[in-house]
């Protein structure tokens, strides 16, 4: 397996990345396209994605759909579209983090290292069953009622670790450290972001949500109330 497929139109910058990346340890291939990337990801297996938002054809964002439907690795986005708005199309396009351009070849790596141990830490374990809900840590694969959930990689870790503690008040803080690591640069404030979106996937109404609950003052709550 490859540690990291790198998704840059531009050669050079590209390069530069994976050279970069090849002198930390990581085994890199660059594509140019995300046509060519897909066409890749589904031939070979990759730890981690690096993909840049402002590609010809397909731009990442849609890149970053069409990976999720495939794949449960972990994705950054590399981009200079460095509003709010563009961050959180990424994120509801399955993205696990995202890096302004430009960027620190320093921090890139440190989110690099970040997300591929926390992925490695995470494909392991007992399946989990609750509430009508089936997460197997090895195939990485969840299920509700029979059906298939599509989670991204920080959303099926967030859901897991609220099922390994079924019954608990959790803080964002705890919940936070725990999935996004506290070595991690984005801000606590996706563990709210990924509530909602795990709501939406899992809840059967989620705006009058029974199974993720809100505990004033406290956090969130898994499991169904009794």
């Amino acid at each position: 397996m490859t540690d990291i497929i790198i998704i840059e139109d531009d050669p050079e910058m590209g390069g530069l990345v994976k050279d970069f990346l090849a002198k930390e340890g990581f085994s890199a291939r660059l594509c140019t396209s995300a046509e060519t990337a897909l066409e890749l990801l589904s031939e070979e297996r990759f730890g981690l994605a690096l993909l840049d938002v402002m590609l010809p054809g397909m731009n990442g964002f849609e890149t970053c759909a069409a990976i999720r439907k495939k794949r449960s690795l972990p994705i950054i986005l590399m981009s200079a579209l460095t509003d709010e708005d563009s961050k959180l199309t990424g994120y509801e396009n399955g993205a696990d983090d995202y890096i302004d351009k430009p960027f620190s070849i320093k921090v890139l790596t440190a989110k690099v290292r970040a997300l591929l141990r926390r992925s490695k830490e995470t494909q392991t374990g007992d399946i989990l069953e609750s509430c009508g809900i089936t997460l197997d840590p090895s195939s990485r694969r969840a299920t509700k009622d029979g059906k298939a959930l599509s989670l991204n990689a920080k959303e099926f870790e967030l859901l897991r670790f609220m099922m390994e503690h079924e019954g608990e008040a959790l803080s964002r803080d705890e919940l936070f450290n725990r999935v996004w690591g506290i070595d991690c640069f984005t801000e606590p404030s996706t563990v709210s972001v990924h509530i909602r979106w795990l709501r939406e996937k899992i809840e059967n109404e989620p705006n009058s949500p029974k199974l993720i609950r809100t505990v004033p003052k406290r956090g969130y709550i898994f499991g169904e109330i009794k």
